[in-house]
């Protein structure tokens, strides 16, 4: 039997099947994306609950896997060369693929796009959402100056444009499903989550709405974007 003693996060979040990739995540956007992909690629896994409040984030077990104290975070008894822990979502989505040969395109050109589809989201819409929905619908909804909402409106709409002008003729980001998708789809939906669809424009676009609809009808996603499932 597969013995992950070594790692303190077990000691927190025991494994009953040490010998399968252990996630430990919050269903989130960036938590989703991993057990979505999971799902996609039909990888085995056992999920752990790792809530966001600082007594799990900020434990010295999750800080021993994931020391930016962020869901998801992975653990891998099967690496290619021993196991392999890995935090950050997109770090975990390319490991993936790559370990499957799946979701990031046929040739290298495609690979190199799909990297870049996926760098727009961890660097453009992930950040600026997740800014949008604090300025907008939470804490800093209550601020009286509206210069930081009204940047993170002007900027979710700009983000939003960009993703409908791409869309244009095609069903996913580059073409063909990809973990760039994967990266991408639950973020724009977050929009709904943070009650923004309207004053970002989201409900006046074409190809948006529609991508976001047709990646959760699939299997994976659906079944994906509730694990692991809240206590």
């Amino acid at each position: 039997m597969t013995d992950l003693s070594q790692f303190p996060i077990t000691a927190r979040w025991p494994a009953t099947r040490p010998d399968i990739i252990q996630l430990y995540s919050f269903p989130t956007p960036n938590g989703v994306k991993v057990s979505i992909a999971l799902e996609e690629l039909g990888l085995e896994y056992e999920p752990h609950l790792v809530t966001l409040a600082d007594a799990d984030v900020k434990s010295d077990a999750f800080l021993s896997l994931s020391p930016n104290n962020k869901i998801p975070a992975i653990l891998d008894p099967n690496g290619p060369d021993g196991p392999v822990t890995l935090f950050e979502s997109g770090a975990i989505l390319i490991y993936l693929a790559e370990k499957t040969g799946r979701l990031l395109g046929k040739t290298a050109s495609d690979k190199a796009r799909t990297i870049q589809w996926l760098m727009f989201q961890m660097g453009g819409i992930g950040p600026m959402f997740g800014q949008l929905g604090f300025f907008y619908k939470f804490a800093g909804a209550a601020m009286d100056d509206p210069t930081a909402r009204d940047r993170y409106i002007g900027e979710a709409k700009r983000l939003l444009a960009v993703v409908e002008r791409e869309l244009d003729g095609k069903d996913w980001i580059t073409g063909e499903f990809s973990i760039a998708d994967i990266a991408l789809a639950p973020w724009l939906n977050a929009l709904d989550y943070y009650e923004a669809k309207d004053v970002t424009g989201y409900n006046g676009l074409t190809h948006v709405p529609a991508y976001v609809e047709r990646f959760f009808e699939r299997p994976a996603a659906v079944k994906g974007r509730n694990i692991p499932a809240p206590s």
